[in-house]
């Protein structure tokens, strides 16, 4: 049983502002869900994360497997595994993991999006949600986003929300085959009082 469980914090859960949704991933997204990581393949696949001991070979879930998973996961506090809808339609996916309580209270982000929506402000609106969700809902102090510096895209997502650079992280994560360096972003719930979706939408407003 998950320790911290409450209201507010169980799944499934979610979240909205205007066109931008966060939601569980579902068993009937198998369809669009493949064909935008199809679709996406050269747009994603510099930045997905791969294991250094997978099986060449292997079985490979199916994509109920895959939901199933992250579903209890979820269940278990572990991770929010959120789908990204835009105006109905699934873009994208975001993920809320490593969710630590007690001394740390803190958590991860990392999210992608397809190609043919980058630009419309989905992601930051997205980040902005889950972000507040985690401060408010799941009573966390601090959440980070890891970004290779190489990344110019994801860069611009957290230079928008206005999320602390704390350094370089070397060999931090397994890409493509390698470990790569990232950089690491956080934000602590102090410094964002109103909420990091209010200054995202006042950061947006053009000055008079």
């Amino acid at each position: 049983m998950n320790p911290y469980a409450g209201p507010g914090r169980t799944w499934p859960v979610r979240l909205a502002d205007g066109d931008v949704e966060l939601r569980p991933l579902r068993r009937r997204d198998q369809h669009a869900w493949m064909a935008l990581r199809s679709q996406n393949a050269a747009w994603l696949e510099p930045w997905d994360a791969t294991s250094p001991t997978a099986v060449v070979g292997g079985p490979t879930p199916t994509f109920w497997q895959f939901v199933r998973n992250l579903n209890a996961q979820a269940r278990s506090g572990q991770t929010l595994p959120f789908a990204v809808t835009y105006r109905g339609e699934l873009v994208g996916q975001l993920t809320v993991s490593s969710i630590t309580h007690g001394s740390l209270c803190s958590a991860s982000i990392g999210y992608w999006v397809s190609q043919h929506v980058a630009g419309r402000g989905i992601i930051p609106t997205a980040v902005a949600l889950a972000i507040d969700h985690c401060f408010g809902a799941l009573r966390l102090h601090r959440v980070e986003i890891n970004i290779r510096p190489e990344n110019e895209r994801s860069l611009r997502v957290v230079a928008k929300l206005g999320l602390r650079d704390e350094g370089l992280r070397e060999r931090y994560l397994h890409i493509q085959g390698e470990w790569a360096d990232h950089r690491t972003f956080a934000i602590t719930t102090e410094e964002v009082p109103e909420g990091l979706l209010a200054r995202w939408y006042a950061a947006r407003r053009p000055v008079p």
